[in-house]
């Protein structure tokens, strides 16, 4: 769908691909940050776009000499992974719930981490670099090495997906685990002093900003640059793992190539080239979507999922959505829905059917087709995916 310029008055416009009207709430978010002086050109709303802290989540701003921590969030590098087997739907029959529990036992959800640390996690190149980290987590190496490998709670989950094909899928939604929160936490700390000391009067405090050029923001970029590399590889070591616990009850434990590989970050800032100018680019809760890359667009626990290719969009910033976007809080959730609900609308998924995952509900969460029909003009739809089994955080 064409996007729609807000009609708020702010320094910077606000591009909206979300066609629908914002709440009050998500309204003045969008216009304390469309109001910061360093941000470039104008901010891009995805069709999931819904509260944050700080900024939407589901917002894309680009930013010129400053970078706002809160605006990445907590969960540094927080992302998605999906591999095509080459196995087919017949080929899972009768094996879901092993699979499943297999998938338990392999892989640590919620606050669980490894009980011991596997080689190819010792020996990741980056754990040199830890002594360089903002001294607030200096304690916590041992730590990070054990939670590499683990899932995390919340909207965290692996899944086994079948394509329209019945082609077999595997994919899984985890990022930096604690250390990534630990060190986002100690920036926005620092920025909220900064803006303190110096007076700034900040429409929200949870804006405060760093300035390019500064001591405050080179350990910010090193930090950022640290967590967002350790969540790519913890998602890679979790889809090593899930791949060998398929292989061993599809194939006797062989092993398979994968026809294609997706790993993409949805909670993070990069340096990028737009609109010919050297920009920050922050995505909180939104995927890369330049020409030819590829992304991975979930549903919910009970909802169809898409592997989708870039359209490099420019006025999106070449991004997408990250999801179908929360309808409504946690909280909200577990108050509107009972278990009966959750176990009709989780028909034929093997999961947990619990009230711990009731706040998961996929009546939680906006509709997933609606969300890509208002994105056509951003991504193209490489598979449509639909689990048969899901394992949550």
């Amino acid at each position: 769908m064409p996007y729609e310029k807000l009609e708020i008055n702010t320094p910077a416009p606000v591009l909206s691909w979300a066609n629908h009207a914002l709440g009050h709430e998500e309204t003045q978010m969008a216009k304390n940050v469309a109001s910061l002086p360093f941000v470039f050109k104008h901010v891009a709303l995805m069709p999931d776009v819904h509260l944050g802290k700080g900024a939407l989540v589901g917002s894309v701003v680009a930013t010129k000499d400053a970078i706002l921590p809160a605006a990445v969030g907590v969960d540094i590098g927080c992302g998605m992974a999906a591999i095509q087997t080459p196995y087919h739907a017949e080929q899972l029959e009768g094996k879901l719930k092993k699979i499943r529990l297999d998938i338990e036992a392999s892989i640590p959800v919620g606050f669980n981490e490894n009980k011991d640390v596997e080689k190819s996690i010792t020996n990741w190149q980056h754990w040199h670099d830890f002594k360089d980290l903002h001294r607030g987590v200096q304690d916590l190496q041992g730590k990070a090495m054990k939670q590499m490998g683990s899932l995390g709670g919340g909207n965290h989950f692996l899944e086994v997906c079948l394509d329209t094909e019945d082609r077999v899928w595997l994919m899984l939604h985890s990022g930096s685990r604690n250390i990534g929160n630990k060190l986002a936490q100690c920036h926005i700390n620092t920025a909220k002093e900064l803006a303190k000391l110096a007076g700034d009067r900040l429409p929200d405090p949870d804006l405060a900003y760093f300035v390019s050029g500064t001591s405050e923001f080179a350990a910010y970029w090193r930090d950022l640059q640290w967590a967002q590399n350790y969540a790519r590889v913890n998602r890679d070591v979790m889809m090593a793992r899930f791949k060998r616990v398929v292989e061993k009850h599809v194939a006797g434990g062989k092993p398979f190539k994968p026809l294609l590989e997706v790993n993409c970050h949805h909670n993070y800032a990069e340096k990028e080239v737009h609109f010919g100018e050297d920009v920050y680019v922050t995505r909180k809760g939104a995927v890369r979507a330049q020409t030819e890359d590829y992304g991975i667009i979930p549903g919910s626990m009970g909802a169809k999922s898409f592997i989708v290719r870039g359209k490099g969009h420019a006025e999106s910033y070449c991004s997408c959505s990250h999801g179908a976007g929360r309808l409504m809080s946690r909280n909200k959730a577990k108050n509107v829905y009972t278990l009966d609900d959750l176990i009709e609308q989780t028909k034929g998924v093997e999961c947990r059917k619990d009230t711990g995952v009731l706040d998961e509900i996929p009546g939680a969460y906006k509709p997933i087709d609606e969300v890509m029909n208002n994105q056509s003009d951003l991504v193209e739809i490489i598979a449509t995916l639909k689990q048969v089994v899901c394992v949550k955080g």
